[in-house]
């Protein structure tokens, strides 16, 4: 119940559209009650004997029916369509709040979790939201309200029968255990769907791969896997609801054969007449209807509560990385970056980084360099704040950057990523991706300092190109200097470049190494290289080993040194 108070609290833009629809409910309840009692009427003027002189009187009452009907009509439109509108909308605000949460976690949220996965709670469960709002807890209320109706009038007709009707009612209530049981293989379905979506997703993005190693039938087999996983869940929810539908279904009718066994019997030895035992077979259609119906619905009140489950799942799990009470926003900054004794660590007792200090002035620039795995790419996320560090502090400007609003810190930075991200859409629009309103020619100017303009002038609809899914129609090079065009058009104060030229040429790279060139001194620029050609121009260098600093300065000081960085230029034949 919790759950459901709490998901109606999204519903609060449209709450006035879910209460016209539900005053509609009333009135389509109060005319069904309503329809029997005028039925027996005229059942009882044609019992009377009294036709002739009672036919403007029977004509009357069904005008009566039909003014019942019509109105039942416009109400049903009413309740039916606004309640899909505010149902419908609240879906969409859910996705969107689902969806903005899941931007604000941490990195570390990520790590285990699959793309497909993710879809499937912003998509899949939300909308189970719809059938919760717009059938089933319009159709549980106006049942209700039904059930309690005809029962009272049920008990003013003729209490005995009224009490002979209620018999079955016990029998009704033993079913009530199977929706638990739904329920549970319910969820289990919703949470197996999320993971063939996540195969899909994966295997769609991962398709050359699939292709070029002869991958299909094993990839085919994971689909069928996953695929049946998920339905054999659904039918064993579906088990459970075949044998609730029938038990129900019979149960009701044991009603209907008490009333025309024991109704003829009380007629004999009372005054109930046959208008009024068809008036409490009329009733009695619409007492059993609804606890039919009421079983139904459970099925979809099960679905959409393990629906919510898995949305609220999300929407309460705390972003690690978030503002502090007493985070400030700040301006531009010059770029200058300092790490204090910083250790981290993504697993405990696990350093990945050890008491690293380091400066970086405002337009220097600094390069990262060792081996695989040593924590140069965790150091451009600390500087981003993916992630906190586990203990020590790094600075901006002599600002603590747990101190800056977690937007006025990311304006700072510019990022180039080794596995560049591009989104579906045209060059120019990935160009200008992180800055508001360039201009086309600030995007050209971009792409001429990122060596990429003369490929783009080359396309048949050069800067209006659609690029693809992840920028699949272009070369791994021609992303990267994309990337690097999309970094250069931002203009912040820092530039993140991990691995940025490692997907290009030689002559590229050179190309892409003069570029840099142009805004060494105007940006604090911090590089990750493997290929170490890139670097020797940096004002730094910064050789790290088992998580630590192990040398630092210019190239030529650590080639006279003769230490790590040294061995690795002699490796690469640079000297």
């Amino acid at each position: 119940m919790k759950k459901l108070v709490r998901l109606f609290k999204f519903a609060g833009p449209w709450a006035h559209l879910l209460i016209i629809a539900t005053v509609a409910l009333f009135v389509i309840t109060a005319a069904n009650l309503a329809a029997p009692e005028v039925t027996r009427r005229i059942i009882a003027i044609m019992e009377s004997g009294e036709l002739d002189s009672s036919i403007d009187h029977i004509v009357l009452l069904a005008l009566v029916l039909l003014g019942l009907f019509a109105l039942r009509a416009v109400c049903q439109f009413f309740n039916n369509y606004l309640s899909h509108v505010a149902s419908w909308n609240m879906v969409n605000r859910v996705r969107c709040i689902v969806y903005d949460h899941l931007q604000k976690l941490s990195m570390s949220y990520y790590h285990d979790k699959q793309t497909g996965q993710l879809m499937s709670r912003v998509i899949n469960d939300t909308g189970t939201f719809e059938s919760l709002i717009a059938h089933a807890l319009p159709e549980i209320a106006t049942n209700m309200m039904t059930i309690i109706g005809v029962l009272v009038i049920l008990f003013i007709i003729n209490p005995t029968l009224a009490l002979l009707v209620c018999i079955p009612i016990p029998f009704l209530a033993i079913t009530s255990m199977l929706p638990r049981l739904m329920r549970k293989h319910f969820r289990r379905g919703q949470e197996r769907i999320a993971e063939l979506n996540a195969v899909l997703q994966d295997n769609f993005s991962g398709i050359k791969e699939i292709q070029v190693f002869n991958k299909q039938e094993q990839e085919s087999q994971k689909v069928r896997e996953k695929s049946t996983r998920h339905i054999s869940s659904l039918i064993k929810a579906l088990f459970f609801a075949g044998i609730l539908h029938p038990s129900v279904a019979f149960i009701t009718t044991l009603g209907t054969i008490i009333v025309l066994i024991a109704g003829p019997l009380i007629a004999i030895n009372t005054e109930l007449n046959i208008s009024d035992v068809v008036a409490f077979l009329l009733y009695l259609n619409l007492f059993y209807a609804p606890i039919a119906t009421l079983t139904r619905i459970v099925e979809d009140v099960q679905h959409s509560i393990a629906g919510t489950e898995r949305v609220f799942e999300i929407l309460d799990i705390e972003p690690e990385i978030k503002d502090s009470p007493n985070a400030k926003e700040v301006g531009r900054l010059s770029g200058q970056i300092e790490f204090k004794n910083v250790s981290f660590s993504y697993q405990e007792d696990i350093n990945v980084l050890d008491d690293i200090s380091f400066e970086a002035k405002a337009g220097q620039m600094i390069a990262l360099v060792g081996p695989t795995g040593v924590g140069k790419t965790t150091i451009s996320g600390l500087i981003a704040r993916f992630y906190d560090p586990t203990s020590g502090a790094i600075t901006m400007d002599g600002i603590d950057t747990k101190d800056m609003t977690l937007e006025s810190l990311r304006n700072q930075l510019s990022l180039v990523l080794q596995d560049v991200f591009l989104f579906n859409g045209t060059i120019g629009e990935n160009i200008a991706y992180g800055t508001a309103e360039a201009t086309t020619e600030q995007i050209i100017e971009a792409a001429k300092i990122a060596c990429v303009h003369e490929f783009i002038e080359g396309l048949p609809e050069k800067y209006d190109t659609i690029i693809g899914e992840r920028g699949v129609r272009l070369s791994g090079g021609q992303k990267q200097r994309l990337s690097i065009a999309r970094s250069v058009l931002r203009n912040s104060p820092i530039l993140l470049l991990d691995e940025a030229t490692s997907a290009v040429d030689t002559e590229t790279e050179r190309e892409i190494q003069s570029a840099i060139g142009k805004i060494i001194g105007h940006r604090t620029i911090i590089v990750i290289a493997h290929r170490l050609s890139t670097i020797k121009r940096a004002d730094k260098i910064i050789a790290l080993a088992d998580g630590k600093i192990a040398e630092s300065g210019t190239h030529d000081e650590l080639i006279e040194k003769g230490g790590i960085y040294a061995a690795l230029c002699e490796h690469q034949s640079l000297n």
